[in-house]
Order: structure tokens, then sequence, then C-alpha cells
């Protein structure tokens, strides 16, 4: 063992300081890391116009909607830095809804015309679109977030989500993502209702029938509508 270690052991209170220093040297660096890896996570989300800054956080008196007028520069980068990020990068085509989405979308389209006349159905949602809150950080929670469907009345209120559940919705943190979804729908009085990939399309009429709370529709309402949670009747 080198002798500087061996004349720290011997003095208890000079290894004690020694280590102390070293503890706080590596808290330090931990914090200076970790902050670096905030502002690079924050400048992704800023980029991708995600990022909302709204004041400070917690409940505001006076709450004003997210719609209202906000200062470019407190929304979102410079417009000329966002059009030399585009200019610098490709960009490809992409599906909106997969191929089980899809099918759920057509089938959904003529069941919503006929059990809710000026009713529309609209897909890959975000709930920045069409949910607000009184604080920052739990708008900044939803404000990226989807839903696969959503039933707007001929007033283009939000009035049910409906998620599409494929084979492997249960993988992952899947379920605590619709949870946090499906709190903030619930508290803005928005329905909200799950699909899945082995649903018929008389289960999935029968679902929307539920939802929509079509008067006359009684009896099993196939699995789908079984799972349907915290919808208010329209």
């Amino acid at each position: 063992m080198p002798p500087e270690i061996l004349a720290l052991i011997d003095k208890p209170l000079s290894l004690a300081a020694v280590l102390f220093v070293g503890a706080l040297f590596g808290m330090t660096i931990e914090q200076i890391v970790s902050k670096q890896r905030r502002e690079a996570w924050k400048a992704r989300k800023k980029a991708r116009g995600e990022w909302v800054e709204r004041g400070r956080r917690g409940p505001r008196p006076g709450f004003t909607p997210r719609h209202d007028p906000l200062p470019t520069s407190s929304r979102m980068p410079d417009a000329a830095d966002q059009l030399r990020t585009v200019m610098g990068a490709e960009f490809r085509a992409k599906r909106l809804l997969n191929r089980g989405e899809g099918r759920v979308f057509a089938a959904l389209e003529p069941i919503v015309r006929e059990l809710a006349p000026g009713w529309h159905v609209m897909a890959q949602v975000s709930l920045g679109e069409v949910l607000d809150a009184d604080s920052t950080e739990a708008f900044n929670t939803i404000n990226a977030k989807r839903v696969d469907f959503l039933l707007v009345d001929a007033e283009m209120k939000p009035r049910h989500a409906i998620e599409y559940q494929g084979q492997g919705h249960h993988q992952g943190t899947a379920a605590a993502r619709d949870a946090v979804k499906k709190e903030a729908l619930r508290r803005a009085g928005i329905g909200y209702a799950e699909v899945f990939a082995d649903d018929t399309p008389a289960e999935l009429r029968m679902a929307v029938a539920k939802i929509i709370g079509v008067a006359g529709q009684s009896g099993p309402f196939g699995r789908a509508a079984g799972r349907a949670a915290g919808v208010p009747q329209g």
C-alpha cells in the first residue's frame, strides 16, 4: 500500500476530510452532468416544438388558456434557427396509422356517422391541442402525448377518446402512459375507451354506442365496451 495512504490511515481526521472532499467533488460533478443532460433534453423538446414555457409552475390566479397569444420566443426557438435545422436534415413521409389502427379507423367512421350524425373521428390527436392545464408542469406532461382516435361533436368539441390496444400493448411502460392520458382526459370531462386487435366490427359498434350513450342500446356490449371507463354520457 502506498505510504501516503498508510499515513492517512494513521490520521483518522485527515482520512475523513479527504473522503469528504472526494464525495463532495463527485456529487458536484454528478449535478453538473445531470444539469447538462436536462438542458440537452429540453433543447430537443424545444426543437420539436414540444416544450412550452408558461411562467412559474403551479396554479396561477386568473388562468389564461393556452391558445391565448404568447411571445414566440417563449414557446419555441427562433424561426430562422428552426429553418436551418430543417434544411440540414432529410425527411421522409411515414404512415399516420399502422395497419391495425387503420382498420379500426375505417370501421369507426361509418359507425360514428350512423350513431352520432355530425360527429367526426380524428386520428393521432395531440393532447396538447385539446387539453389545457393550470400549471406548466402538468401541461408539459401531456403536451406531446397522443390518443389514437378522438370523437368530436359538430362543434369540434372533444367528447371521447378511443385507444387501440394492439397485440403488444402491455409491453414496457405502456400501461403507465395510458394511465396518465386517461386521468388527464377524465379531469377534462372527456370519455375514454379502449378497443383491441381482436375486436369484431359488431363489438366495435357496440362499444361506440355505449360510450356516446345511444338510446335503446342494451345487453352485452362485447369485450372492448366492457373495458370502457370514466365515460360521461353524451
